[in-house]
């Protein structure tokens, strides 16, 4: 920039000038006048006078010229700073000159644009951090290094007010001080002294939580913790699940598997001395590879169900008939143990549109077996049929219930009973009579196949009901069973 630009150049040519006007008034007009005009000492001293009062007024000038180019620019822009200071990044500073004032104005300008665009980054950034926080389905909290919490996700907030209310057994006065929840208290404690990340479980509540919890840091020392969340209950129950599907399943071949050996050992051994003796060992045998065909067989059906390739062949089914299918195949063995099986069917039932007869006949056939292993000679066994319109969001169903009047089901194990090889019963001996443990399970998968609802009611030493309801028109999705 040029000099005579400058605030400097300007402040430097406006003394001189000023200083020069003073001079050449006083050397053209006032020295010859003085000379030969004012000879009195009075005369020149009002001169000089009104000369102090004409250099008074020039300085007055250049003061308002000083505070116009220099201080009023200085003062929007102070005032400019302030706004920006409010979060306003839209005030502009009029550029009044081309000077270092002027260029100020201009940088500052740019600034404020440039900071603008920052700040809006940070912000699109952070709501993007939120948004990734809300939309996590782990709960996130973190706190500092006193125990306070600093921010947490909605599910992080939902453990925080629910654990709230829970007093912890090992709440001592020192704890109480912090926020953080009781089960979390001692690895907050371990990231905090040793500045590691720890990874553990937590049992709240019944319910299972991994834990994963790791130290935020200023500088060179820890300033908090952060803390991520999963409830892994339903990981944990598949796992044992897992585990006792395996051992029961060994447990279930074991002994049929060891029947097979040992009276096939006989047979080998010649041990058997009359005929009567090896045909009932190979009966034994025979009942008890029919078990074990019987199992494997359960297994592989309910396999495919699970894994949603099931093979269903839909169409119209008459309920009714069905029950009576059922009744005639059971007759023999009601008759055989004394067992009454009765039909109350109503009348006038719908036809369901989609669905599988052979499935359900399957259903009814499993249900009928589990009864019958459950009854007593004299206890009857009665399905019902019946029709409920829709109703409110409820569609329209035909149901079969299946009631037996037997030793029925623990209030504690009705939940479980649908699980694989879960049995109420847990001191019935495993007879060639006795089921596989996966009825119920194939049952379940069945009617879900066909978008039904099935329910139990049991009352221990009186009975259980089996009721499963069939939509009469399901509305179907695209799934793989079909």
């Amino acid at each position: 920039m040029k000099f005579w630009r400058s605030v400097v150049g300007k402040l430097w040519m406006t003394i001189i000038g000023l200083v020069a006007c003073v001079l050449l008034f006083l050397g053209i007009y006032l020295l010859p006048y003085i000379d030969s005009n004012f000879a009195h000492p009075n005369d020149i001293k009002r001169l000089f006078i009104y000369t102090s009062i004409i250099g008074f007024s020039l300085t007055t000038f250049f003061a308002f010229f000083l505070f116009t180019k220099i201080t009023q620019p200085l003062r929007q822009l102070k005032e400019a700073a302030v706004t920006i200071t409010q979060g306003d990044y839209t005030k502009k500073v009029e550029i009044r000159s081309s000077d270092e004032l002027g260029e100020l104005s201009k940088t500052f300008n740019h600034m404020a644009e440039e900071l603008q665009y920052v700040i809006q980054d940070l912000h699109q950034e952070k709501e993007h951090l939120f948004s990734i926080l809300r939309s996590m389905t782990d709960a996130v909290i973190t706190f500092d290094a006193h125990g306070n919490v600093l921010l947490a996700n909605p599910h992080g907030q939902a453990n925080l007010t629910s654990w709230s209310s829970i007093v912890w057994e090992d709440e001592d006065d020192g704890a109480e001080k912090i926020s953080v929840p009781g089960p979390l208290r001692s690895l907050y404690m371990k990231v905090l002294s040793e500045a590691t990340e720890v990874t553990d479980r937590i049992l709240v509540k019944q319910e299972v939580w991994s834990v994963v919890m790791g130290p935020l840091y200023n500088s060179d020392r820890v300033r908090g913790v952060v803390a991520v969340l999963r409830n892994v209950t339903q990981e944990v129950k598949l796992e044992k699940l897992r585990k006792d599907f395996v051992a029961n399943v060994s447990h279930e071949l074991r002994t049929p598997l060891s029947m097979l050996q040992g009276y096939s050992e006989a047979l080998l051994d010649d041990i058997v001395s009359s005929p009567e003796e090896r045909k009932e060992l190979v009966q034994v045998i025979h009942d008890e590879s029919l078990r074990m065909g019987r199992l494997v067989r359960d297994l592989l059906d309910l396999a495919r169900m699970e894994a949603g390739h099931m093979q269903m062949h839909w169409g119209q089914v008459h309920v009714n008939e069905v029950v009576e299918k059922v009744i005639r195949k059971y007759t023999v063995l009601s008759n055989e143990r004394d067992i009454k099986v009765t039909a109350e069917c109503e009348p006038e039932l719908p036809i369901l549109e989609r669905a599988d007869e052979d499935r359900l006949e399957q259903v009814m056939t499993n249900l009928m077996d589990n009864a019958f292993r459950h009854s007593q000679s004299g206890e009857p066994i009665v399905i019902r049929t019946e029709y409920t319109p829709a109703q409110h969001y409820e569609e329209a169903r035909v149901w079969i219930h299946i009631q037996d009047h037997g030793q029925g089901i623990p209030k504690e194990d009705v939940p479980y009973i649908f699980e694989r090889f879960y049995k109420a019963d847990k001191a019935r001996t495993r007879g060639t009579a006795s089921g596989t443990g996966l009825g119920l399970a194939i049952v379940r998968n069945i009617v879900e196949a066909h978008r039904g609802i099935i329910k139990v009611q049991s009352e221990l030493g009186e009975g259980t009901i089996f009721s499963i309801g069939i939509p009469v028109a399901p509305i179907f999705e695209n799934s793989l069973i079909g």
